[in-house]
């Protein structure tokens, strides 16, 4: 399909370009977007504002309750996650065979609304229970990537491969935004609100994030993926088996090596995380302190992603390629980790999870998504669920326990970050593999990876 991007001169400068053009619409063409692009953005842009600010306010509340369950008991918190994913994918994978994808989104959603403000009351009963601990931890961390990869599986739906390039980017940025306004929400309000009024207000944001949906779904017909006609009509059920994505993700080499890409990404990211919350529960034991410290570091993480996402990414993307967007930072996380073998203290650890999880929302993230603009709609709601939840939590349950017992040999954290090193040198090549493989599955008259 071709790339509807008008060209450019050497200037850098769309060759459209006129000193009449409104400043608006100045800024939107030296952005790369098109006129019929911009509320598109806008619209993404609030349905992961949404989304974000809703889930960072239960981030927090989350790494709290891990604490509280025992910091020693976190690799057996990832281990119920991983088995509870793998009852809920399928499940999912029957609904989203049976619902119509114009309605798959907000019955999941309102679903998920429900059990948040079941947990609320919990709370507000049973606060101390360390039960209840362990059950939201494990709930919020299937909660957290199924609302966000349905989310990214709806926005690759909506637009065709090259309006992805150029919209993902600023659209992730909503994300940021809204990872920046929930912790820093999330560390003003707990005290007066409690953990209860936090799981409210998260529930009445994904509630509002539906009114977004609506909107793009009426733009993906007029300007997006339907614009010029589709086999796969969403206003269907996808039909198939609830195990379909399962299926195609072992037929497929393709999609293999994007699970093989989260399965080092999620490694990456536990190796950190236990570090992390074991010198948390060591400086900071005050659970009310514990959780005002994540959200502090969650909205330094949020704010330098924005600038990234909002000014750099889609650039990037269009400049140097996909192989670029999925390779830079493991490269950098390798990197981390042996300065983290050297000096292995908070405020180093503090610098690399930064890098790594700005990194991750600004340009891995986008990327990784764009990788599913080449695939058919049941591999976008299906395969791709199953990479992003059930697959995700693998990496974490076998990496947690990994950490343990790189721990248990009382060796410190040096041996457990060259290990970390040397798997984020592996994820990085195929980060490069991945963009190649995504080049060559765009239509022919697409601007390559």
């Amino acid at each position: 399909m071709p790339d509807p991007s008008p060209p450019v001169l050497p200037s850098g400068l769309p060759s459209s370009f006129s000193h009449a053009e409104s400043p608006p619409a100045l800024r939107a063409r030296l952005a790369g977007l098109l006129p019929n692009e911009r509320p598109a953005v806008v619209a993404g842009f609030l349905l992961f504002f949404c989304l974000f600010a809703g889930y960072f306010m239960l981030r927090p509340v989350r790494e709290t309750m891990g604490i509280t369950g025992g910091v020693q008991h976190l690799q057996w918190l990832f281990t119920a996650t991983f088995v509870v994913m793998l009852v809920a994918v399928p499940i999912y994978g029957a609904f989203a065979a049976r619902v119509r994808r114009a309605r798959l989104v907000p019955w999941l959603y309102a679903a998920f609304m429900v059990q948040l403000a079941a947990f609320a009351a919990a709370f507000y009963v049973a606060a101390d229970s360390v039960v209840l601990a362990r059950v939201f931890y494990v709930w919020v961390s299937v909660y957290n990537l199924f609302v966000v990869s349905v989310a990214w599986s709806f926005l690759a739906d909506v637009c065709q491969p090259g309006q992805a390039r150029r919209l993902f980017g600023p659209i992730a940025a909503g994300a940021s935004v809204g990872g920046l306004v929930g912790p820093v929400l999330g560390g003003l309000l707990v005290r007066a609100i409690g953990f209860s009024g936090l799981l409210l207000l998260s529930a009445m944001l994904l509630g509002a994030s539906l009114a977004c949906v609506a909107w793009l779904l009426g733009w993906r017909t007029r300007h997006g993926a339907a614009a010029q006609g589709e086999p796969d009509n969403p206003a269907r059920p996808l039909g198939g088996s609830s195990w379909a994505g399962f299926v195609s993700v072992l037929r497929s080499p393709y999609l293999l090596g994007i699970s093989a890409f989260v399965i080092l990404l999620a490694t990456a990211s536990t190796f950190l995380y236990f570090e992390q919350a074991r010198l948390v529960a060591e400086q900071f034991p005050d659970r009310v302190r514990q959780a005002e410290i994540f959200s502090t570091i969650d909205a330094v993480v949020q704010a330098l992603t924005i600038l990234i996402q909002l000014g750099v990414t889609g650039r990037l993307a269009q400049r140097f390629g996909l192989r670029m967007l999925l390779a830079a930072i493991p490269l950098a996380i390798a990197l981390g980790f042996v300065a983290l073998a050297v000096m292995p203290i908070f405020s180093v650890l503090v610098i690399v999870m930064i890098v790594r999880r700005v990194g991750e929302y600004a340009l891995i993230r986008p990327g990784r998504e764009m990788l599913f603009t080449v695939v058919d709609a049941e591999t976008k709601y299906k395969a791709k669920n199953v990479i992003d939840t059930a697959v995700y939590r693998a990496g974490d349950a076998v990496s947690g326990w990994a950490k343990a017992g790189i721990d248990a040999l009382g060796a410190g954290a040096g041996p457990a970050a060259l290990v970390g090193a040397a798997l984020a040198l592996v994820w990085a090549g195929f980060g490069i593999g991945l963009g190649k493989a995504y080049g060559k599955r765009l239509p022919d008259d697409t601007p390559d990876a």
